[in-house]
């Protein structure tokens, strides 16, 4: 079982770090306002999905598994009107991922299976099942920034 929770360790922290790696790369060409701007009436900013995403790890792992005291505010995530820099928001997003690693990187083989339970999550019975479906989560948003950040960075027609 140890060989195996190694693996699950260094397998899950390397694909958060691959998310944070993807994120960097899609908002890099994007400028503080271009993160905050929306290109179809329906639908989030870059900077709105990224507050998500800084907001969800804090929560389910950071306030869930790590023990943070991270008091979630799920709708501001999407409608906060304070418009920090890209760099701030990059900054808090960067945060929540160095955090979930090193959660990950500290849990024993026993912990994997340790009884986990949070609002808005009934289907996640253990921690390997919450950062499983959380990394998941996090790449679908994701490919949303990948769209959005090529819609915003196309040249006008």
């Amino acid at each position: 079982m140890a060989e195996l929770a190694s693996i699950v360790t260094s397998t899950l922290a390397s694909y958060y770090e691959e998310v944070q790696a993807k994120v960097h790369e899609w908002t890099a060409p994007l400028s503080d306002d271009q993160i905050w701007r929306r290109p179809y009436a329906y639908g989030n900013s870059v900077g709105h999905i990224l507050l998500h995403l800084t907001g969800n790890l804090n929560y389910y792992i950071g306030a869930r598994i790590a023990g943070t005291g991270y008091v979630r505010d799920r709708d501001r995530e999407f409608n906060d009107t304070v418009k920090k820099s890209k760099q701030e928001v990059l900054g808090d997003f960067d945060h929540a991922i160095a955090m979930v690693v090193s959660t990950i990187r500290k849990q024993s083989p026993e912990d994997w299976t340790a009884p986990y339970s949070a609002e808005r999550e009934p289907h996640s019975k253990d921690r390997f099942s919450a950062l499983f479906r959380c990394a998941a989560h996090a790449y679908h948003h994701v490919g949303q920034i990948i769209y959005l950040s090529k819609e915003l960075t196309k040249p006008s027609a």
